[in-house]
């Protein structure tokens, strides 16, 4: 197995503070998508980050491999919108969990 962090940067700096009607839809998608994956354990964990410079979501995904992993993030559903989400795909060679 292979372990990633994921970093979902959304479509402008002022998201979400200023999201539209079709973003929270999509949000809403989003959170269905990825709980799917939650329950098959290939997601360790999910949320939004309060970062200062802009916020930002976090997926730690236990995975076959990044073919796996760019395979899952490219059919979420604010991916496949085009309405400029994208993610980050950050490898991690050890993870320690707390079980």
């Amino acid at each position: 197995m292979a372990y990633f962090l994921g970093r979902l940067l959304g479509p402008r700096p002022t998201f979400p503070a200023d999201i539209t009607e079709t973003e929270k839809r999509l949000m809403q998608e989003h959170v269905v998508y990825w709980s799917a994956y939650l329950e098959k354990g290939k997601v360790l964990a999910l949320g939004p980050v309060a970062d200062p410079k802009g916020t930002w979501g976090l997926g730690l995904f236990e995975v076959a491999d990044e073919v796996e992993m760019r395979f899952l993030t490219s059919n979420d559903p604010v991916i496949k919108a085009g309405l400029g989400f994208v993610y980050d795909i950050l490898p991690m060679p050890r993870l320690t969990l707390h079980k």
